[in-house]
């Protein structure tokens, strides 16, 4: 697959991967639109996306309000899950306010939003253009941590999500991709919502976990386990 011609929505485009996702696709020659949770943050998407969007996943009517433009008024090829938050700490001290928030941004949000902008794709489909949805789930998906419990949990969540539309939407010529890197230094240990983070060794760098992502959207792959990075 080229991305020369595609247009791709960014979700968290303004975090550390997704900034460096807009960038490298760029250079590919796509067409790069960006979400970000407000307009301070939107601050921090990369200049070459070229429509700048805001969607909170904590809010199920920032989600609609998105949705209902991007089905209305835009034409993609293609959805690439960036956003996530993350919490540390013993399962037996954490409050339901970070359960929530992990649950609502790692995993119930995207599926909300992901699963309303399946027409979108479809269209895109129908007209040769070879759409796509990846999702960056992480490693903690094929190996929940200690420590890690109810962060573990959301993006386990959003993985049996992404499995399973796989095969759904195969039959209407959308690619499912699920990626699973390990830990990058994206400094999103330091800004956990809850918690202190453990004493990670060297992470691999956002620019080499985000050229393996777009090799794997070239080469149309089902999935890249941690190995695979």
């Amino acid at each position: 697959m080229t991305l020369a011609d595609k247009r791709i929505l960014v979700i968290g485009g303004s975090g550390v991967l997704g900034a460096e996702l807009v960038r490298q696709l760029r250079a590919k020659g796509a067409t790069v639109l960006a979400s970000a949770t407000s307009n301070e943050t939107a601050a921090k998407i990369p200049h070459g996306a070229e429509v700048r969007l805001i969607c909170d996943f904590k809010s199920t009517e920032s989600i609609q309000t998105l949705s209902d433009y991007l089905n209305a008024a835009t034409q993609f090829d293609g959805i690439i899950n960036a956003a996530g938050v993350v919490a540390f700490g013993p399962a037996a001290e954490l409050t339901i306010e970070t359960l929530n928030t992990l649950m609502a941004v790692n995993a119930s949000g995207p599926i909300q939003l992901i699963s309303s902008l399946h027409p979108v794709l479809k269209t895109s489909a129908e007209a040769g253009r070879e759409p796509f949805v990846l999702n960056i789930t992480g490693v903690v998906a094929e190996q929940p941590m200690q420590g890690l419990a109810a962060y573990s949990a959301s993006k386990t969540a959003i993985d049996g999500f992404f499995n399973a539309i796989t095969r759904e939407w195969r039959r209407d010529g959308i690619k499912v991709i699920s990626t699973y890197p390990g830990h990058t230094e994206t400094g999103l240990a330091s800004r956990a919502i809850e918690g202190t983070a453990p004493n990670f060794p060297q992470g691999m760098t956002p620019e080499h976990v985000v050229e393996r992502l777009i090799v794997a959207i070239e080469n149309s792959e089902a999935a890249v386990p941690a190995s695979g990075f």
